[in-house]
């Protein structure tokens, strides 16, 4: 590996999940804009699985709720998640909420992010 290629590794550690990301952005964006169209570097499509179908059951707790979408969406980061479905927890705990209701907005939650996911890989 020459040296500039691990001085690039090095740095890109270095730095927050966020800038990573800009910083991949940023290289992406400057391969692709000198590449012709026999040159351009081709990805390969990312594949996002479709969600598992598991049924709700009838009488479901919130943590009971948590667990299945876990499992319904296995291809999400829930870290990405964890604040929407912890409010909504949290307030339905603390403010004994309608378990009905917010078991409704976890499902809409994990929905949005699989489809978010779907649309940045341009399926």
């Amino acid at each position: 590996m020459a040296t500039t290629e691990k001085h690039l590794l090095q740095l890109f550690s270095q730095l927050a999940a966020g800038d990573q990301a800009s910083l991949l952005a940023f290289a992406e964006f400057l391969t692709s804009r000198g590449a012709s169209e026999t040159t351009a570097v081709r990805r390969k499509p990312i594949e996002i699985p479709a969600p598992e179908q598991i049924d709700r059951p009838q009488q479901e707790s919130i943590v009971g709720c948590l667990k299945r979408l876990a499992k319904t969406y296995p291809m999400l980061d829930k870290n990405e998640m964890l604040k929407a479905t912890s409010d909504l927890v949290a307030t339905n705990i603390m403010q004994g909420g309608d378990t009905v209701d917010a078991i409704d907005k976890l499902e809409r939650i994990f929905q949005n992010h699989y489809d978010q996911l779907k649309a940045g890989t341009g399926e």
